[in-house]
């Protein structure tokens, strides 16, 4: 296989133990300065928005959305399980073709157990996973971009100019090959398998899924994210969702690995009961 349709990410899985996520931060920042690649330039130039000492947009950061598209991305009222929402979608709803708008109904029927990605705590997907009500680390070097997430898979979206490779291939988080457009990163992501679901009410998409995604700063600690989903075997059109990103800011912020498969096996865990610890007012 030729250097162009190398596959040079993994998906990571989730490994298990408190410690698992810091080692793959603590990995990660390892790596970067042992590359003889410089991770960021922590002066802001240009508009004001945090840059690279290459001049590209320096992602770099923890981030977090506080829309509640993961509920539901159309416009809906306040129910049960999900606050209300005005929607994410730009064309306001999903052009689903008529089969698809059916299987919807029964997926939104079914939500509170067929939700099977999340609810069994495996990858969201994309671009669930950048709206999904949790916070994802970035770390951005000139070759690729990884995303650490507190809930799921890691991500890699490569910016060295390689190409996808041949599919399909069925990953949970699709493949990412990414360009810049001035100060906008452009991601196209394909190669998808069709077991995760767009959101909690039940939309949904086929292996055809393909996204494009636009990264770009409206401020120094603002990201403006959109997402135009083609799957010609599930909607009638493309159709584009869009959410905003938040830097967090708070003082010794960090993830905090959000490993639930773990949770049935807590009475093993070498830890008193939390109502068995004794606290000091």
């Amino acid at each position: 296989m030729s250097e162009k349709t190398s596959i040079e990410s993994k998906e990571w899985h989730a490994l298990p133990g408190r410690a698992a996520l810091f080692m793959i931060v603590a990995a990660l920042t390892i790596a970067y300065l042992q590359s003889g690649e410089p991770v960021v330039d922590a002066q802001q130039t240009g508009a004001g928005i945090p840059r690279t000492v290459e001049g590209r947009p320096d992602f770099s950061g923890i981030w977090q959305t506080l829309s509640v598209a993961d509920y539901d991305l159309e416009p809906h009222s306040g129910r049960v399980d999900a606050p209300p929402g005005a929607g994410v979608v730009k064309e306001t709803n999903i052009p689903y073709q008529p089969w698809a708008l059916q299987t919807r109904a029964e997926n939104f029927a079914q939500r509170q157990v067929a939700d099977h990605t999340r609810l069994n705590c495996f990858s969201l997907g994309v671009p669930r996973s950048v709206y999904y009500p949790e916070p994802f680390q970035i770390f951005q070097r000139p070759r690729d971009i990884t995303i650490v997430r507190q809930f799921g898979a890691v991500r890699t979206i490569n910016t060295n100019g390689t190409k996808h490779p041949e599919g399909p291939i069925g990953f949970w988080l699709g493949d990412s090959r990414a360009t810049w457009e001035g100060d906008t990163l452009v991601v196209s992501v394909q190669d998808f398998t069709d077991q995760t679901w767009l959101d909690r009410a039940g939309n949904f998409h086929s292996e055809a899924l393909q996204v494009t995604e636009r990264w770009q700063f409206i401020d120094p600690d603002t990201l403006s994210y959109s997402a135009t989903l083609e799957d010609p075997d599930v909607f009638t059109r493309p159709w584009t969702l869009e959410v905003l990103l938040y830097r967090h800011k708070e003082e010794n912020f960090q993830l905090i690995e959000n490993y639930c498969y773990t949770l049935p096996y807590d009475e093993f865990y070498p830890y008193p009961p939390f109502e068995d610890q004794v606290r000091e007012p």
